[in-house]
């Protein structure tokens, strides 16, 4: 009798055991965490023995090593091995050491963010102390939400640039490039774009940005705007993963605020080192090249990036997103440059022959063009625009043909009527990032031009001769 009490009593206990024990592996929260071993280490890789069956790719496993625990994503899944790139440079790696399945990363933004500035992996480094956590947890790796689920894009807004408020105005969701090589002035003119007043929050990726650079820009760029601002930066020495991941944080924080109803600026800079990023990770996995040295998976990922900015479903906020574009040696049909634009709701051109003739910003208005300009210009201001890029196409096109003496005033009325305007539209569009955000563009250059007109046309024609 004793006896059969022991045994109902341990039954009962081992009963109550495997139901905790299944109700613990039911909860979603929990997760069992796989492990393998380290077979071979290469100089921007290591693969990894038992964990096929269990990653997907772009998962993060956690390596242990001597000195603690690092982070690396998986690139490559093979049937006995995994490849797997860490996330900071010189982790120490030794043969045989294990490493554990973590799933996707995953960042729990707040309003708390705002004013910070934090690294690709969501650890801040402006000193600020640590970051407080939200409470919902998102992947870095979303997708765009479904496209018949978003709101249309409706609402022009001002950005404070002349050049692009009158030519290729922006409206609030829509996604923009700013084409330019290097030094020619594109980190300026996004410093002045990060000002504007439309926006409820401010995100801001800089990918592979010199070091030195990057408390001037926040510090000196943002001034009032830093309240409501997010900054995650990349500079140029830390890894390919970290340089890949930072556009990929930014997203998911500005998704976070658009989610809560707010307009928010997504300001990338620049693009084409997030490319450079997942070339290198892809080279290092052994993906060959498609197009002048880019992998087949730098033209997946910049789409699926680009395409989470822009309106959100009903109910909710808008992600207007100005997207930086470093064309390599100032060809503006590179692999990079050409995949973008077709992505994009417009692109600002930089030319390097205006900044080389001081004209800040040297937006090229003839070849810059938003795609959304209609739904911000008035029909009157579209009719003007039109008339203003004839002109500056005319005068251009014969400036060589006046420069040697060939052209005879009153010949040609719309020639002379470019050659006093024009020279006064190049003026107005001039603007210093020191300079206030223009409040009305149209009205500043209606201003101008009426100013150049009671001075007499023998002025203007002197200047454009000059």
């Amino acid at each position: 009798m004793q006896s059969e009490k022991i045994r109902i009593t341990t039954s009962s206990t081992s009963l109550a055991a495997l139901s905790g024990l299944a109700e613990r592996y039911a909860n979603p929260e929990f997760s069992i965490a796989p492990g393998g071993h380290v077979q071979t280490i290469s100089a921007g890789h290591y693969t990894v023995s038992g964990l096929s069956r269990h990653v997907r790719l772009g998962e993060f496993v956690a390596h242990k090593s001597t000195t603690g625990i690092h982070l690396g994503e998986v690139v490559k899944v093979e049937p006995d091995l995994v490849y797997v790139c860490p996330i900071e440079p010189g982790d120490p790696i030794g043969i045989h050491d294990t490493v554990i399945r973590k799933g996707a990363f995953r960042i729990a933004p707040t309003e708390s963010w705002c004013g910070r500035t934090i690294n690709s992996l969501c650890e801040p480094i402006d000193g600020g102390g640590p970051l407080l956590q939200g409470d919902k947890r998102r992947s870095i790796s979303n997708t765009a939400p479904p496209s018949m689920t978003r709101k249309r894009v409706e609402h022009g807004f001002k950005t404070g640039v002349r050049a692009i408020d009158i030519f290729s105005p922006l409206c609030l969701g829509q996604r923009l490039g700013v084409f330019a090589g290097s030094g020619v002035g594109k980190s300026t003119l996004l410093s002045m774009l990060a000002r504007a007043d439309a926006f409820d929050k401010v995100v801001i990726a800089l990918v592979g940005e010199r070091g030195r650079e990057v408390r001037e820009f926040i510090e000196d760029t943002l001034g009032e705007n830093l309240k409501k601002s997010v900054a995650v930066v990349a500079t140029s020495d830390e890894s390919p993963m970290l340089r890949k991941m930072a556009p990929l944080t930014a997203v998911t924080i500005a998704e976070h605020y658009r989610d809560k109803g707010d307009n928010v600026l997504l300001i990338v800079d620049s693009v084409t080192r997030f490319a450079h990023a997942i070339r290198e990770v892809a080279t290092a996995s052994g993906e060959p090249p498609i197009a002048r040295g880019y992998p087949a998976s730098v033209f997946t990922e910049l789409p699926r990036l680009l395409e989470r900015a822009g309106p959100g479903p009903e109910g909710t906020g808008t992600i207007t997103a100005i997207i930086s574009i470093l064309v390599d040696g100032d060809n503006h049909n590179d692999p990079i440059a050409d995949s973008t634009r077709g992505i994009l709701d417009g692109h600002i051109v930089m030319d390097r022959s205006l900044a080389e003739e001081g004209r800040y910003p040297p937006i090229n208005p003839l070849a810059s063009v938003s795609r959304l300009a209609r739904k911000a210009w008035t029909p009157d201001q579209e009719k003007l625009v039109g008339r203003l890029k004839s002109l500056i196409h005319r005068f251009e096109e014969t400036r060589d043909l006046r420069l040697i003496g060939g052209y005879r005033a009153g010949s040609d009325p719309d020639l002379d009527m470019a050659i006093k305007q024009v020279p006064v539209i190049y003026d107005i569009l001039k603007q210093t990032p020191g300079e206030r955000p223009a409040f009305d563009a149209f009205t500043d250059l209606a201003s101008a031009l009426k100013a150049a007109a009671g001075m007499g046309g023998a002025g203007g024609a002197a200047r454009a001769r000059g």
